[in-house]
């Protein structure tokens, strides 16, 4: 009886998001697949952005196959997609502020070459509440794909850009060392 107890506990989550596996950190569930235009993606980790002493948001990384090097991610030349769900509500402004920072650390002499496309960056990302979510998706030849909540807010073209902005999670110089191992699913 405590066997097939223990079995119904498990498959709960599951039958609740009608089959899907699913992975949970600081109260947020992210599918551990996903598909993108057709595309399938796996979840490579989750990981929580914290800045000074506040959890702001949960990340997870999407990815066609799985990997633990954050260089070789973010220039790799496949769909990936990162997603940010916010535990805090925070101004759209401050969110592209922090990842424009992140751009000036991690792109190196190519920052020039991106400033115009971060400054369009930056008018895509909204306001956000607690629940609220981000999604960042890269596809080969089409570009950076911006969402709020799902809702397409615009796209920025050239690989570059998409590149430099999975490095400022995956890069040698990350927003967040924890998130980064979280990304990375170490």
């Amino acid at each position: 009886m405590k066997k097939i107890s223990l079995m119904l506990l498990l498959a709960l989550p599951a039958a609740l998001l009608g089959g899907v596996e699913t992975r949970t950190l600081k109260g947020v569930a992210m599918p551990e697949q996903l598909s993108v235009q057709g595309v399938d993606l796996k979840l490579n980790g989750m990981g929580v952005r914290t800045k000074v002493v506040f959890k702001v948001y949960v990340a997870g990384l999407y990815l066609e196959k799985k990997s633990a090097a954050g260089l070789e991610i973010a220039a790799v030349e496949q769909v990936k997609r990162m997603e940010l769900a916010f535990l805090r509500s925070v101004d759209g402004a401050d969110v592209a502020g922090a990842i424009s920072g992140g751009f000036e650390k991690n792109a190196g002499p190519a920052y020039k070459g991106l400033e115009e496309r971060i400054k369009k960056f930056a008018t895509l990302i909204p306001d956000v509440k607690k629940g609220d979510k981000l999604v960042f998706t890269y596809r080969p030849g089409a570009g950076l794909e911006v969402q709020a909540n799902g809702k397409l807010t615009g796209e920025i073209e050239g690989k570059d850009f998409s590149d430099t902005l999975f490095k400022v999670w995956l890069g040698d110089a990350p927003a967040d060392k924890a998130l980064k191992a979280g990304l990375l699913g170490q």
